[in-house]
């Protein structure tokens, strides 16, 4: 269920193999094919064919973009990871939790999941959240 409260922006979405591309790209820049498939290929068994069909994927989603110019082809980041957190993250709240954090951080405690420091930084998070509620009225 979409909350009319949380913003949405329009972005790209990535499927989980395209996560692992991305963040081959955003820890280095640029790479190239033989690159990312040395890095995936004992994680993942993709080949080099596998590779290049996701990346002209992402190219076409405009997420990466190639530079041809040289002898070995060097592929580029063109969105950041904060680019597609906020809609993966909406997305991932609405699959599975009806959109509800509450309902995703019951489940979290009810299976003794959060560490002691989770809960730390959740306590600094809602605090944040509340003086923010404050400064704007409750908006």
């Amino acid at each position: 269920m979409n909350d009319p409260k949380r913003p949405t922006t329009p972005t790209v979405t990535l499927s989980d193999g395209e996560w692992k591309l991305m963040k081959l790209l955003w820890e280095k820049e640029p790479r190239s094919i033989a690159e990312m498939v040395g890095a995936l290929s004992r994680d993942t068994g993709w080949t080099k064919t596998t590779v290049f069909v996701m990346l002209k994927r992402l190219i076409a989603k405009g997420a990466v973009r190639v530079d041809d110019t040289g002898r070995i082809q060097q592929y580029y980041p063109v969105i950041t990871r904060a680019d597609v957190v906020p809609a993966e993250t909406d997305s991932f709240l609405d699959r599975v939790f009806d959109g509800s954090v509450g309902m995703m951080m019951s489940s979290l405690a009810g299976r003794n999941a959060l560490k002691e420091e989770d809960i730390a930084a959740l306590r600094k998070i809602i605090a944040d959240a509340e003086r923010n509620l404050d400064k704007n009225g409750g908006n």
